[in-house]
């Protein structure tokens, strides 16, 4: 074969999947906010300064690592009604507290692991992301470091996100990235 035919060949098949994702993107609205509600732990007996740790680093993340104009907090009137924003609620799941001691003394013993479910909505409430993120601190550290692992993946996951025009798309979506929460286990 010729490198002409090879290249034609080529091209005609490249152009139809570039085409595809320029028509999906320009059917996407941008997020321009997101409003984090407060952690939930009803399930989980999670210590107060965990809990705090954990939305106060989420927001930071967020603010830090989002592409985000506006990082909302529980409660603010100024998230309220406005076009583009992400409402993300978190639920603490799974909570194992280790010890500081053990991890000076044998690096390996004494792990600290959180693992919450966020899901990430638009303002009507179609869901656009669902995923467990897990935060961890094996080795040094203290055990709040837990929580800030998490909270940089979270804004690591929440920087993809994007509100598609057709909600009812992105309620199949989040379905389906369900699976794809073991990438961030």
């Amino acid at each position: 074969m010729s490198d002409l035919y090879r290249a034609t060949i080529l091209f005609c098949l490249i152009t139809p999947l570039c085409l595809t994702g320029s028509a999906l993107r320009a059917q996407e609205k941008p997020t321009t906010g997101v409003e984090v509600e407060m952690v939930q732990s009803d399930e989980i007996k999670l210590p107060a300064e965990f809990q705090v740790a954990l939305y106060e680093n989420l927001v930071q993340q967020l603010q830090k690592k989002g592409r985000f104009e506006h990082v909302y907090r529980d409660g603010d009137r100024n998230a309220a009604g406005r076009p583009g924003t992400v409402v993300l609620q978190s639920t603490v799941k799974g909570f194992k507290q280790g010890s500081e001691r053990e991890r000076q003394v044998t690096t390996v013993a004494g792990a600290t692991s959180i693992r919450v479910h966020c899901r990430f909505s638009d303002a009507e409430g179609h869901t656009l992301l669902e995923r467990d993120i897990k935060g961890k601190v094996h080795f040094l550290g203290g055990n709040l470091k837990a929580t800030s692992d998490f909270a940089k993946k979270a804004a690591s996951v929440a920087r993809g996100i994007t509100i598609p025009a057709n909600p009812k798309a992105a309620d199949r979506g989040a379905i389906l990235d369900q699976s794809a929460s073991a990438s961030m286990r």
